[in-house]
């Protein structure tokens, strides 16, 4: 009786770190390596760039969408089914592209590739904040953030290569190659990291999980603080081409080096909480990070006021900001999915759809007001940094 209680209360095994690296980045490489390949599957299906676009924007659209399902399906059924069965669609989505005949079928293999792929960023999530204890899960979610910022930047420079060499279903066939073997890794070595409650009506159980997460105010200052924290650098990434090239006379070279800056700065962000912030607090972290990030873009603010836009300052700003966020969004993630630990994948899922609707809008409405100043890139920044830090003022320190 002894041994068969300490058999039940044994914790779960811990999961690899390099499996959860690699199903939380599985969705966003898959839509970056596919860009160098554009102008080759345009010429391959005779049709146009806006009918080519829709193989990049409807993939965005379904891997944030059905992050809506995952959080709550890994919920009641656990983690390991929701995992398994995401991967197997990522797979028949992924050959279905490479296979597929027309511009039509490709656009549908995609949006297939993205449902499939972005059950790994929900519930990579869940299963850290399933094993480890919040400021724990902190610390871990920024190794694996820090990891997920490298492998799309990589992405296009490997699928261009792949283009070159093989043609433009090489990065297809690539990332099959890579699925297969996640699927492998998942099934032998990933455990189930959350038991179900057993519910009669399972459809209630999902809906009222939902609804309950929902009605949590402390959710919302977590969740948007990581959302509009976000929506600083999709804006960035949407305007910053556009003021450097067109408008500063820059070369796209130029750009990319600054670039990799940034990204390099948001690293050391993630690196600083994942060594700091189990034992200076999630919540100290975020106050410290949203405080750096609103320096950042403050300054831009003040820089581009005085008619001092450089590429200096242009992404010295932004590089304060994205250190600020690299501390910042892990512990907004761990604070979102510790809510309620029984719904960790539900809060995952609406939080990570949260992050890119929000991301979405803020890149869109930069590109929309866009013209002849870096006047609308530097607001919309500002106001998703100041909107992020009023999120978890009022939801988490005044909630």
């Amino acid at each position: 009786m002894s041994a068969e209680t300490s058999r039940v209360a044994a914790p779960p095994r811990l999961p690899p770190i390099a499996i959860l690296i690699v199903i939380a980045g599985l969705g966003p490489t898959s839509l970056n390596i596919f860009l160098p390949s554009m102008p080759g599957l345009m010429r391959a299906y005779g049709t146009g760039y806006d009918t080519a676009q829709l193989t990049l924007s409807l993939y965005l659209v379904g891997l944030a969408v059905a992050q809506l399902g995952y959080g709550p399906l890994s919920d009641r059924f656990g983690r390991r089914p929701a995992l398994l069965g995401g991967l197997v669609l990522y797979l028949v989505g992924s050959v279905a592209c490479i296979a597929a005949p027309t511009i039509d079928a490709l656009i549908a293999g995609r949006v297939l590739q993205a449902i499939g792929g972005c059950s790994g960023i929900v519930i990579s999530r869940a299963i850290i904040r399933d094993v480890y204890d919040r400021g724990r899960a902190a610390s871990v979610l920024a190794y694996v953030t820090m990891a997920m910022v490298v492998a799309p930047l990589m992405a296009p420079t490997v699928g261009g290569f792949l283009d070159d060499w093989f043609g433009w279903r090489a990065g297809f066939m690539l990332m099959v190659a890579i699925g297969v073997l996640t699927l492998a890794a998942c099934f032998l070595l990933l455990n189930e990291t959350h038991t179900p409650r057993k519910d009669p009506a399972p459809q209630r159980g999902l809906w009222e999980g939902a609804t309950a997460l929902l009605g949590r105010r402390r959710f919302h200052g977590y969740a948007f603080q990581v959302a509009f924290n976000s929506g600083v650098f999709y804006a960035f990434i949407a305007g910053a081409p556009y003021v450097m090239i067109e408008l500063l006379q820059r070369s796209a070279g130029e750009y990319g080096l600054w670039f990799a800056v940034a990204s390099a700065v948001y690293m050391l962000g993630n690196l600083t909480a994942g060594r700091i912030s189990e034992r200076v607090g999630p919540d100290r972290m975020i106050t410290i990070g949203t405080t750096i990030s609103l320096v950042g873009v403050v300054a831009l603010g003040a820089f581009y006021l005085n008619d001092v836009v450089s590429p200096a300052t242009l992404f010295g700003g932004m590089s304060i900001a994205a250190f600020g966020n690299g501390m910042s969004i892990p512990n907004g993630i761990s604070g979102a999915v510790s809510v309620d630990p029984a719904r960790a994948g539900t809060a995952s899922g609406f939080s990570g759809f949260s992050q890119m609707a929000i991301g979405a809008g803020t890149s869109y409405a930069v590109g929309s007001l866009l013209m002849e100043t870096a006047g609308p890139l530097v607001a919309v920044m500002i106001f998703s940094s100041v909107a992020a830090r009023c999120f978890f003022e009022w939801g988490v320190r005044r909630g």
